[in-house]
């Protein structure tokens, strides 16, 4: 289960780094849709935040339950 949750997070950087993309790509030509990509590249940064907390804390509680 670790390694699906290790997973996911680098999947949300990834998104992040084809959103930075797109809106390098985007900025002249269409700036909404480019506006829209910052916004998925901040979500994405955030959640890949929240989920390796979320991981770490849920590494530890396991390492502490065990006897």
């Amino acid at each position: 289960m670790i390694k699906i949750l290790r997973y996911t997070e680098y999947l949300y950087l990834a998104v992040a780094v084809v959103s930075i993309f797109e809106v390098y790509e985007q900025w002249n030509i269409d700036r909404q849709r480019a506006y829209l990509f910052v916004f998925f590249g901040v979500i994405s940064i955030g959640m890949f935040v929240f989920k390796k907390t979320y991981r770490k804390r849920f590494e530890e509680r396991q390492k502490n339950d065990k006897p």
